[in-house]
């Protein structure tokens, strides 16, 4: 039901040929922020990091016709592996061509509550964040101390 819906708002236009289609395709839109949306709890640091990097390139590659050279070929293969967990529901507002997240799960989520509480009993040590909060932000500390003396 929700594709029927995604597609009548699109248009049923094929989004896949041409990526200067997309700012007239608000159906394309609203696939492509539930997909990062479903990414943003889904997909790890660093590899959606480099995803984030990549989808530029790979946008050009696409547009400029290139759909079989290597470097093409190399991205789809990170692309795929980064979204093989990439799934679930996304609630959404569509509205005059913009796609509104309003809410979103996933039985793939990397969202544990009890990792992220501060309650007694909670599942994560706190007392470890000290010793990784220094060790993280060491070379920061030199620098400033370098550079503001």
């Amino acid at each position: 039901m929700t594709e029927r819906v995604v597609l009548a708002y699109s248009g049923g236009l094929d989004t896949s040929v041409a990526i200067g289609w997309i700012a007239e395709a608000p159906g394309a839109i609203a696939l492509i922020t539930a997909h990062q949306e479903l990414g943003h709890v889904t997909v790890e640091r660093e590899p959606a990091r480099y995803k984030r990097q990549i989808e530029q390139r790979w946008g050009e590659l696409v547009y400029d016709g290139l759909w079989l050279s290597p470097l093409k070929r190399a991205l789809d293969g990170f692309i795929d592996e980064a979204n093989q967990h990439v799934t679930g529901d996304i609630r959404m507002t569509l509205h005059a061509g913009r796609a509104v997240v309003t809410g979103r799960r996933s039985s793939e989520s990397l969202y544990d509550f009890n990792l992220a509480t501060y309650d007694s009993g909670d599942t994560f040590d706190q007392s470890k964040a000290q010793g990784f909060t220094e060790i993280f932000g060491l070379s920061s500390k030199i620098a400033a101390k370098r550079d503001l003396t």
